[in-house]
């Protein structure tokens, strides 16, 4: 049975960091935890946004299908990430679909209650308009990567962002697998594996299973920015 969350517990939460006690009751009057399996779809393209949720632990996988199935992945989110924040803004249908692709914790949030808080917050309304600020940044820098860099740049671009996200700074934990990266990268799991040998010869990274250590940093960042792979 899903129940509210205390405001002890969202408190804790870094999202809700600087709304006041009032703030946080009435937030978590309206918040419920929800738990979804590895591989459960959260939501679908096309239905009625319900309301919003944010991860407190494991990742979700946001994308598009085309009109052949083929499958476009947005963007992976982890913990601390709220998505699906559109049905709370148009009060329209989901416009991607959203899939849990470890087992996943996270608190969701009704439109309408949601929304009424929001209005009264200004703190809370601005961290929702940095969080779709930021989403709007991936997308353009996506839409970037795809259309002028080579996928040895996309995929140098992707660990050196993991590596700020992840806190970590000389690897990264790969947290999804290598054909999902592929996809996310605009390519196909073999050019994705031959890329990962290219930068290993090269002595940029080192792979070690799900963890890929980052030898250059600067290398890495010179071949993003340039979007060429090095000769």
């Amino acid at each position: 049975m899903n129940m509210p969350k205390s405001s002890e517990l969202l408190s804790s939460i870094p999202f809700f960091k600087g709304l006041s006690t009032n703030e946080l009751n009435e937030v978590g009057r309206v918040a419920f935890e929800k738990y979804f399996n590895k591989d459960e779809i959260i939501f679908s393209d096309g239905q009625r946004g319900d309301g919003s949720y944010l991860i407190i632990e494991g990742t979700v996988k946001v994308y598009k299908l085309s009109l052949h199935g083929k499958e476009h992945i947005f963007h992976f989110f982890s913990s601390g990430w709220i998505f699906g924040e559109e049905a709370v803004f148009t009060g329209d249908h989901f416009p991607l679909n959203a899939e849990a692709i470890t087992e996943t914790r996270a608190l969701y949030f009704p439109v309408s209650a949601f929304l009424s808080i929001i209005k009264k917050s200004q703190i809370l309304a601005l961290k929702m308009l940095a969080d779709l600020s930021h989403k709007y940044l991936i997308l353009s820098a996506k839409i970037e990567n795809l259309s002028s860099k080579e996928i040895s740049a996309r995929l140098s671009e992707y660990l050196l962002s993991e590596s700020q996200e992840q806190c970590l700074n000389t690897h990264i934990d790969l947290k999804i697998s290598k054909s999902q990266l592929a996809c996310m990268l605009g390519t196909v799991p073999e050019t994705l594996s031959r890329t990962f040998t290219k930068l290993s010869k090269y002595n940029l990274i080192r792979v070690e299973g799900r963890k890929i250590v980052l030898l250059n940093k600067v290398r890495l960042a010179e071949l993003a920015e340039t979007g060429r792979f090095l000769s």
